[in-house]
């Protein structure tokens, strides 16, 4: 598709999208703050797609993802002087910005170097906005899950030159946090216990990038290995006349390992 033809059907998408804003009975009494919640849902089954390798599924979920954006670009324009011109503008803009090996004399020969030009302009945008918080991490990722914010945060202390130096430190730092979880458990102390966990937590969703794979796409596997084998475990109590919730935790260990030896 040609640039004409991409900007035509964006300008007939932002149309019938503004009409349904003004005529949809629906769309008239959604307010900004409640667009997020489709915002990260249409996000998400669009990664679902692109991770089930559908091409068609993935064009169609993308085109969900785009007309909630459009939307709440729509509603924003609404609530302020930011309509969905500014919005694209000022993205073209920030592109322009954060790309000096491409739209000016800045020299970027790797993936890491860009990278690195990146967080720096980023730090220097940041600077501009709040002089006292430009090197902090509490902006990192407020908005994303706790696992991808996880993962995010230890990348970014890891360029401000702190991290773990690989992932059996990472393991071995994870075994601390078990032993600390363990030990207040011993002592009945449920809150210190959470504390502990979510430091067990945190060092896990590092774990994965030592190895070159992202948390949630690893995590998701995982999930979806386990709804598979699950589901073998189900079919094999059923053929068998037994139920789940009646048999030992050992019997349906038995089970699990059987369904497991299949490769599910």
């Amino acid at each position: 598709m040609s640039d004409t033809n991409a900007a035509q059907a964006f300008a007939k998408l932002l149309a019938v999208v503004t009409e349904l804003r003004e005529r949809c009975p629906w769309d008239r009494e959604q307010k900004l703050g409640d667009t997020p919640r489709h915002l990260i849902e249409e996000a998400y089954e669009v990664a679902d797609a692109i991770e089930r390798g559908d091409p068609i599924e993935t064009a169609e979920e993308l085109g969900d993802a785009i007309v909630q954006c459009i939307f709440t670009a729509v509603i924003l324009g609404e609530d302020s002087k930011l309509d969905i011109a500014t919005v694209i503008q000022n993205a073209a803009e920030k592109l322009i910005r954060r790309h000096p090996h491409v739209y000016s004399d800045t020299r970027a020969d790797t993936s890491e170097q860009v990278i690195e030009n990146w967080e720096r302009i980023k730090v220097d945008e940041r600077a501009g906005k709040n002089p006292d918080g430009a090197k902090s991490l509490a902006h990192v990722g407020r908005g994303l899950p706790s696992m991808m914010r996880a993962e995010k945060l230890g990348e970014k202390a890891r360029r401000a030159g702190m991290d773990w130096a690989n992932i059996r430190e990472v393991l071995a730092k994870a075994r601390e946090e078990i032993d600390e979880v363990e030990d207040a458990l011993d002592r009945n102390d449920t809150a210190h216990a959470a504390e502990e966990l979510g430091d067990l937590m945190l060092a896990i969703a590092n774990a994965p990038r030592f190895i070159n794979h992202n948390a949630e796409q690893t995590l998701r596997a995982a999930c979806d290995k386990f709804v598979a084998r699950f589901d073998r475990v189900a079919q094999i109590a059923a053929s068998r006349g037994l139920d789940l919730k009646q048999m030992t935790p050992l019997e349906i260990d038995v089970l699990w390992n059987e369904a497991k030896a299949a490769k599910m």
